[in-house]
């Protein structure tokens, strides 16, 4: 949208005002030549009306142009009957404006307010010449007809390349509101997955727990209901952010969107995954990630969040026997920035036999290496590559011109 300020400056208000007294002072001049008062003041107002139909606002232009077309082609029929006529033109400004009428008309009217306008215009433009002397009539007819008839052809097709060229805007605007709306709801897919499985976790362990006669000492249980109810409320609060960023198009959730200290937000992630239980998650940076004033690029900060926040919640979902995870970020010799998260625990045999569509394979996987691809970075998920036992998740971003 084009701010409400530059449209009100003094400067453009100047400039306006100067373009419309010249476009006046030249209707003047073409009125002034019939050498007839009433003619000169006709001739005046009707290009008035015709420069008025192309400024006014859209919800206005039918009823303007209508009149305004109506008025240049009685004036032109009445002059026909008159003894003063213009010798030297019939009206180059108002003709001008009544063919950017037809072009205006094709582009934003309904068809059939399009194609009436069009024909009342070209009606009217076709006139214009007959206001001069009818000595003048053979030229008119071999010269001026043609020209303006020609003008009318490239008016219609200007206002029909603009007609379609506003639609494909509008469907390539449509197609990126979707877009957007797609993305924000795999953001909530990935956050409310991440806190849901922290409380089904969490609830799992207290009922295993007491299940084998070990309840939870009354300190520990506060503690697990605690963290249920903070992942609860950060579910909620992600799924509120979603729904208002769903009605107002364009406003980017604060909820679903990590803050630019990828330290901060990948220390949060480990120690809530640690706080959650069973496994203990260990979190490693590169110091030239941490430097002061050395900041990542903000779309290598998101998806590195994205891609650990993901490998974490998969491994509360599928993981069996995790005992310890570890996530490394460091930048490579390759110019590459690699985003790495590994797991002890035993991949289910379906995984091991690499089988598609295995309990740690999904959309959330099928995400996060479309985000890395587009990135231009690689992409990796399976198990750990020394043949110990783990699954390990990796992604290498491009650094790009971020200096090491």
């Amino acid at each position: 949208m084009i701010p409400a300020q530059p449209l009100r400056s003094p400067l453009r208000r100047a400039l306006l005002a100067v373009a419309a007294l010249l476009v006046l002072a030249l209707l003047v001049a073409e009125g002034s030549a019939t050498g007839y008062v009433p003619t000169a003041v006709a001739t005046v107002v009707t290009g008035a009306l015709c420069v008025a139909a192309l400024v006014v606002p859209v919800e206005r232009f039918s009823w303007t142009a209508a009149v305004a077309v109506t008025a240049s082609g009685v004036l032109s029929v009445v002059t026909m009957r008159l003894s003063h006529r213009p010798e030297v033109t019939f009206g180059a400004v108002e003709l001008g404006a009544l063919l950017f009428i037809v072009t205006r008309a094709v582009r934003r009217a309904r068809l059939v307010t399009a194609a009436l306008l069009s024909a009342a215009s070209g009606l009217a433009a076709g006139l214009q010449p007959l206001r001069l002397p009818r000595t003048e009539y053979g030229d008119v007819g071999q010269i001026a007809e043609p020209v303006i008839f020609f003008a009318l052809v490239l008016a219609f097709v200007l206002g029909l390349y603009l007609r379609l060229l506003d639609t494909f805007r509008s469907r390539e605007r449509e197609a990126d509101r979707q877009a957007q709306r797609l993305e924000y709801a795999r953001e909530l897919h990935d956050f409310v997955a991440h806190h849901v499985t922290a409380i089904v976790a969490q609830t799992k362990a207290v009922r295993y727990a007491t299940a084998k006669g070990h309840a939870p000492a009354p300190d520990d249980l506060d503690r697990m209901m605690a963290g249920i109810e903070r992942a609860g409320s950060q579910a909620i609060e992600s799924m509120r952010g979603m729904v208002s960023v769903l009605r107002a198009p364009g406003e980017g959730p604060a909820t679903t969107r990590p803050s630019g200290d990828l330290d901060g937000t990948l220390r949060a992630l480990t120690e809530e995954f640690t706080a959650a239980g069973p496994a203990r998650a260990e979190l490693t940076l590169a110091p030239e990630v941490t430097e002061p004033g050395r900041g990542l690029p903000p779309a290598l900060t998101t998806a590195a969040h994205r891609l650990v926040r993901e490998s974490l919640t998969n491994i509360r979902k599928h993981g069996e026997g995790v005992g310890r995870v570890s996530v490394d970020v460091r930048p490579t010799p390759e110019g590459t920035l690699a985003v790495t998260v590994t797991d002890d625990g035993h991949a289910p045999p379906s995984e091991k036999a690499g089988k598609a569509g295995s309990g740690r394979s999904g959309f959330g996987l099928t995400g996060l290496a479309e985000r890395v691809e587009a990135l231009g970075g690689t992409f990796a998920a399976g198990p750990r590559e020394d043949g110990t036992p783990g699954w390990r998740v990796g992604a290498e971003l491009p650094l790009g011109s971020w200096e090491r």
